[in-house]
């Protein structure tokens, strides 16, 4: 079935179950029809996920390890059937799925280089058209004429996402393949996905590098023990899964419930739609911004001193409570932050009915520009991390400049430029 206009990739109710039997000898009486009652346990991978992506658009997918984020992906790819559902694609697929598939580890990896481009569709002569392209993305050198089994896991993602990514197709699929490979190398693949975007062609990739869901989506989908969550900007979608990692976010049930938001807190004079969860055991009561005058203020010279101040409520006894903030941008993207226990700068107790006041100082380097400014109170219980209370983009920060360096921030740099001796050379 093929999705039609302006669909790329259409999923219905796509459902994954497998079995899973105590031992081997189990699923062969199965095989054989030997078995009298059933002895295995039924696992929903997909327990009935739709979405549809639209042609040229980048979407996300993200969830915990074992939300099924792998499963919809080979199931999108022709890897895996559903046991149930349907899934419509309109357009070549080119996929980067697990490390190495589709690879004969005893060939070279120029031999494996026309294994792949065969199996995607391509003559000889085409995928020789496209050899020196790809040979110069993997940039692995002499190595191309080694055997695979011989390379490394990044000369591995080099060489595979080489392939998939030079041969022209109208849909690219990512699975977290991006992690393997050094700092120099992503930023050439995600520089590739810039003029795949400008192309109009569609991508999907899965990623735990939520800075770079937030940058490169237009849309993000969020996936929990086989079920949708939801779906929606990049930052809706970020904020959903922090929630989710500390378990604030159940997974919707049949009837399509979900974590209730409770009785917000009254920051006085805050955003009044930030996100707001936690167990309440300690409570940020109210939060503000200073300049070096210490005058509460929501603009901020570059190149000056501020502080980030909070006050909380402790209504629990607390081991060691954590105090932390984060600026993001206003796609979403965490520049910066910290904590008290990094800076290791308060790591006693609280006790029931304390309030606390907790500053935060240090220079403004960020661009010009409009930020956000997120806050929380978490901490350990033993072995077990919990959130007491966190404030997601709770105040906007203006950043006033009048001089903007390249990226986020500005290093603040001393030039100097003098007269260099002539020492006579030539």
């Amino acid at each position: 079935m093929e999705a039609c206009g302006k669909t790329a990739i259409r999923v219905t109710d796509v459902k994954k179950i497998y079995k899973l039997y105590e031992k081997p000898s189990d699923r062969m009486r199965e095989a054989f029809g030997l078995r009298r009652k059933q002895n295995y346990r039924v696992h929903y991978a997909l327990g009935g996920v739709s979405m549809e992506i639209f042609r040229g658009e980048t979407v996300g997918i993200i969830g915990t390890n074992g939300s099924g984020k792998s499963t919809i992906l080979k199931i999108i790819t022709g890897v895996l059937n559903p046991t149930a559902g349907e899934v419509a694609v309109a357009g070549r697929i080119s996929a980067l799925l697990e490390l190495g598939a589709g690879f004969n580890m005893e060939y070279s990896g120029v031999e494996n280089v026309y294994l792949n481009g065969t199996m995607m569709g391509f003559s000889e002569r085409e995928i020789r058209e496209k050899l020196d392209d790809i040979l110069s993305f993997a940039d692995i050198g002499a190595y191309m004429h080694q055997p695979v089994k011989t390379y490394s896991s990044g000369m591995f993602v080099r060489l595979a996402f080489a392939v998939a990514i030079n041969i022209d197709p109208e849909i690219l699929i990512v699975d977290e393949a991006l992690s393997v490979g050094d700092v120099f190398f992503q930023a050439k693949c995600y520089h590739k996905f810039e003029e795949f975007k400008k192309l109009g062609k569609t991508i999907v990739f899965v990623s735990h590098d939520l800075s770079s869901i937030s940058r490169y989506c237009d849309r993000v989908f969020l996936l929990h023990g086989g079920k949708l969550l939801g779906e929606g900007s990049p930052k809706e979608m970020v904020d959903a899964y922090k929630r989710v990692l500390v378990g604030q976010y159940s997974v919707p049930d049949n009837g399509g419930e979900t974590f209730p938001e409770g009785e917000r807190t009254p920051v006085s004079g805050k955003n009044p739609t930030l996100l707001e969860y936690g167990t309440k055991e300690a409570e940020i009561l109210e939060c503000h911004v200073t300049d070096e005058k210490g005058v509460a203020c929501a603009s901020i010279l570059k190149g000056g001193e501020f502080s980030i101040r909070m006050k909380v409520r402790i209504h629990r006894n607390i081991p060691a409570p954590i105090f932390a903030f984060s600026i993001k941008n206003s796609m979403g993207t965490e520049i910066t932050g910290t904590n008290t226990r990094i800076e290791k700068a308060w790591t006693q107790g609280a006790e029931a009915g304390q309030t606390k006041e907790v500053t935060f100082t240090q220079a403004m380097n960020l661009q010009g520009g409009q930020y956000l400014l997120s806050l929380g109170v978490t901490g350990y219980r033993g072995d077990v991390f919990e959130v007491y209370h966190r404030l997601y983009d709770v105040l906007s920060l203006t950043v006033v400049s009048d001089k903007d360096t390249v990226g986020f921030y500005d290093m603040a740099s001393k030039v100097r430029v003098e007269d260099a001796e002539d020492s006579g050379d030539r």
